[in-house]
């Protein structure tokens, strides 16, 4: 579960330190470069809670194999790739392969939670901490890794270390995982007609217009392609109706919006992983171009950040507190964004480090804090659809911030666009504090459930209060 979740945060970090050469190699400005950020996370975001949904309604093994092998085809594809067009192709079947890993891993933790009769509050925190740990970690060692796969090999390692890493998780996942029939929860029941649920493909087809025409128009943003705006506006309206009407929604609409401290985990997924790959996209092509470091000297300037995520982590992740992480995670990046104002081509090496530790902090806490809230806040039968649309917000802040990168660094990561994109930080990091300071549901998630002696399972806190993701209204 661990090695399979984590191919999607490492293909998302390794190329930050990729962008710059792959720009030289195909002679791409980083306006261009940048939907080899944005292909992968437009995939995933759509595949996301697609996945998740098959997850829930015929199991984790067979989506786990499936997506884990597009992985090693991908990585084969993007290392052989002779131009930039081919490459972004490449990233973007990396992220329908990325999408199954994560759902599967959440799908088993709460089966076998609620089969051991630790499914109540304190909930299964070994193993969420485990996958949390492992996925922040890898996200903020990437660019380390990367940076020393493209000293050794090129640029085009960062792709083909994909192969053996879905090798990995083929032989893994076949030998492990369990060949066991879905949880069959309200959404997996047959329709009107009497056949089985089906994918409900406009609703699909609808919100990945949505996604692609709003990049589109954000990536470079000008007057003549007003339409843009204007087809994202509309595809929204329709969705918001086929969702609210469809006997089985792609995304259920009306239980989402009854299930608000959902809602609220969602959107602080989005506001605290926009600051947070802001940072890790344009500090790192800042440090390669405005400072002047080679890749391998950026990785190894960026190595605290991902020691202090790792430590942060680990010191925190069985703690079943919530609000203090997501608290204390956004006002370090509030002051990471004040520090990254403050930076100059000749300022100190111990200055860079000191900012790439402080945001570490961050990145150890809150993608840690916004998937404890998910696991007790979500339908058990929905538990991973809830956790695809969960890595979606993640990945709308991720295009966020790559729209951030380009519209900052039109021609090239200077020290003006860095602190124009500290400002744009800034802005997500004090909404996600102010999102968070007064919600005291978050303290109560912490809390012991009550429960009679001899029982064994709780239901989460939030099916008491409305329903959840996946159900049928």
């Amino acid at each position: 579960m661990v090695l399979g979740s984590v191919l999607n945060p490492i293909n998302s970090s390794m190329i930050a330190v990729a962008l710059v050469p792959v720009g030289a190699a195909f002679g791409a400005p980083p306006a261009e470069t940048a939907w080899l950020v944005t292909g992968l996370y437009l995939a995933t975001a759509v595949g996301q809670p697609v996945i998740g949904r098959l997850v829930d309604t015929h199991g984790p093994r067979r989506l786990y194999l499936a997506g884990t092998a597009l992985v090693g085809a991908a990585g084969l594809l993007g290392a052989l790739a002779p131009s930039l067009g081919l490459l972004i192709a490449a990233r973007v079947l990396l992220g329908l392969g990325t999408s199954a890993a994560y759902p599967a891993a959440m799908h088993l933790t709460r089966s076998e939670a609620e089969r051991t009769g630790r499914s109540g509050r304190s909930g299964p925190t070994g193993v969420l901490t485990a996958l949390a740990v492992a996925n922040q970690t890898v996200a903020v060692i990437g660019p380390t890794l990367g940076g020393l796969l493209i000293g050794v090999g090129g640029w085009r390692t960062v792709f083909l270390v994909n192969v053996p890493l879905s090798l990995a998780c083929l032989v893994l996942g076949a030998a492990r995982l369990p060949v066991a029939a879905a949880h069959r929860g309200p959404q997996n029941q047959p329709d009107r007609t009497g056949q089985p649920d089906r994918l409900d493909r406009s609703g699909i087809a609808l919100f990945a217009v949505l996604l692609v025409s709003l990049m589109l128009f954000l990536m470079r943003p000008s007057p003549a392609l007003w339409y843009l705006p204007v087809l994202a506006l509309l595809a929204g309206a329709g969705f918001a109706v086929r969702e609210t009407r469809a006997r089985t929604p792609f995304i259920d609409l009306r239980a989402l919006v009854g299930n608000r401290p959902l809602i609220a985990t969602y959107l602080r997924q989005l506001l605290g992983y926009t600051a947070g790959y802001a940072f890790l996209y344009g500090y790192t092509q800042w440090l390669e171009e405005g400072r002047g470091l080679s890749a391998t000297g950026t990785g190894l300037v960026l190595l605290p950040l991902s020691l202090t995520a790792l430590a942060v982590s680990g010191l925190t992740g069985r703690s079943p507190a919530v609000r203090g992480k997501l608290l204390v995670g956004a006002a370090c990046q509030i002051a990471a964004c004040a520090a990254l104002s403050s930076v100059h081509a000749d300022s100190p090496a111990g200055l860079l480090i000191a900012i790439g530790v402080l945001a570490g902090i961050p990145q150890g806490l809150i993608g840690l804090g916004t998937q404890t809230a998910l696991y007790h806040q979500a339908d058990p039968a929905a538990i991973g659809s809830a956790a695809g649309l969960l890595r979606t917000f993640m990945y709308l802040g991720a295009m966020a911030a790559s729209a951030a990168n380009a519209a900052v660094f039109p021609h090239g990561a200077t020290t003006e666009g860095l602190h124009g994109l500290a400002l744009f930080m800034l802005g997500a990091a004090a909404l996600l504090f102010l999102l968070t300071l007064p919600d005291r549901s978050l303290g109560r998630l912490a809390k012991p459930a009550d429960k009679p002696a001899g029982t064994t399972t709780d239901k989460p806190a939030a099916t008491t209060a409305g329903k959840s993701v996946g159900n049928a209204g």
